[in-house]
């Protein structure tokens, strides 16, 4: 007998959580992204007196932490735990009946600002909390997320540098295309901490200037935070249930070019290998793309190397950076910049790349200003540390 032909599932997007500086929920991002509004803001969280760059994209506490409204173990939890609470709440509110099988997520830092307390105080010699060695693991906000609203699956966490919440929707993806899951709930958050604040000032990878992706003068990035989450679902059976499907995502691919440990190799191949895997399991020609949402961290190596992959294998296809507008939130920032995308195929328009003047990168840069347009494919790129290179293709959903 012959064996069955496997045939891999359609992946429907159902809803969409997220809270970045941009706003919080789908309805202030879109407007924000409409508006071209710069988030970058001067760091107050830390003393930044001895760093090149003073400056980072931050969600505001007194509307996250909602003060007036926290018992005494709420008061006890990371912020980075609100983030995800924020963007769950807005998933369950779109699809209260979804009912993730698993929940996959991506993140670098955790509670990263909790283990810094904690050595500092192991180096002062003062007696360490328990609330700090507990909420230290990047696992822990998915736990008190899942706890807030009282579910509890297997929970997957993946640390892949600053392709972790592109990996993480991925890999949502591959499950239930492949037919292991119908309900996956996929995204990644980060906060920000004064380790990696500095870590980022002391490569001189950040910029005391304003973020310029992919502009002749850029001359480095800047920090963000943030949470998004993806209410992933066969398609079949969001459609039988008769589900709203936001958008689908239709491929997936990931590469590695063991090039260098910060820095891209030049050549851009890292990045085109992983769009080109993409678009071959998305199976649609480059041409089909109406949209690139880039990496683009306005680091010299970085924009250089993405740019030379894009025009190689896309040719004139808008591009642009949403870091310029609220930086670069790590582990979050490719589930962060999936929510924008899907927001842009949805409502037919290019987010901006904005304080942009001039480049010797022949890129179509969606400069300053968003742009109307009609396009049916898009797709979106994260790149990290050590050459690990993840890309993602998404589709407006025609019923």
């Amino acid at each position: 007998m012959k064996p069955q032909e496997h045939v891999a599932k359609r992946v429907a997007v159902v809803a969409a959580g997220i809270v970045s500086p941009l706003g919080f929920g789908l309805a202030d991002t879109l407007q924000s992204l409409r508006q071209a509004r710069d988030c970058v803001t001067p760091v107050t969280t830390f003393p930044v007196d001895k760093t090149r760059c003073k400056t980072a994209a931050q969600i505001d506490d007194e509307r996250l932490l909602n003060q007036g409204n926290r018992n005494r173990q709420d008061r006890r939890l990371h912020r980075a735990s609100y983030m995800v609470m924020s963007a769950l709440a807005e998933v369950l509110q779109q699809a209260p009946e979804h009912n993730p099988e698993i929940v996959v997520v991506g993140t670098t830092s955790g509670g990263m600002s909790f283990g810094e307390n904690f050595y500092r105080s192991l180096g002062n010699g003062g007696a360490c909390s328990a609330a700090l060695i507990a909420n230290y693991p990047p696992q822990k906000q998915i736990v008190d997320a899942m706890e807030r609203f009282g579910f509890n699956v297997p929970a997957q966490v993946i640390a892949n540098a600053c392709a972790s919440g592109t990996n993480a929707i991925g890999h949502a993806f591959n499950g239930i295309r492949a037919g292991r899951y119908q309900r996956i709930l996929a995204g990644g958050y980060d906060a920000l901490s004064e380790l990696v604040f500095v870590g980022f000032d002391s490569l001189q990878a950040a910029t005391p200037e304003k973020c310029r992706p992919f502009d002749s003068h850029r001359s480095g990035m800047v920090l963000g935070e943030g949470a998004a989450l993806l209410a992933l679902e066969e398609l079949e059976s969001a459609r039988a249930r008769g589900a709203e499907i936001i958008g689908e995502i239709i491929g997936y691919g990931i590469s590695t070019d063991n090039h260098h440990l910060t820095q891209p190799n030049p050549d851009g191949n890292g990045p085109r290998r992983a769009m080109e895997q993409a678009l071959r399991q998305a199976q649609i020609a480059p041409q089909q793309v109406g949209y690139i949402n880039a990496h683009g961290t306005a680091t010299i190596l970085n924009d250089t190397a993405e740019a030379k992959a894009i025009i190689e294998l896309f040719g004139d296809v808008p591009v642009s950076s949403t870091k310029s507008m609220m930086g670069h939130s790590l582990g979050a920032a490719g589930a962060i910049e999936a929510v924008f995308t899907l927001l842009a195929l949805r409502n037919n328009f290019l987010p901006p790349n904005i304080n942009f003047r001039e480049s010797e990168l022949p890129l179509d840069v969606v400069a300053n200003a968003a742009r109307d347009a009609q396009f049916d494919c898009a797709v979106s790129n994260s790149f990290g540390f050590g050459g690990t290179n993840a890309t993602i293709v998404l589709r407006k959903f025609v019923r």
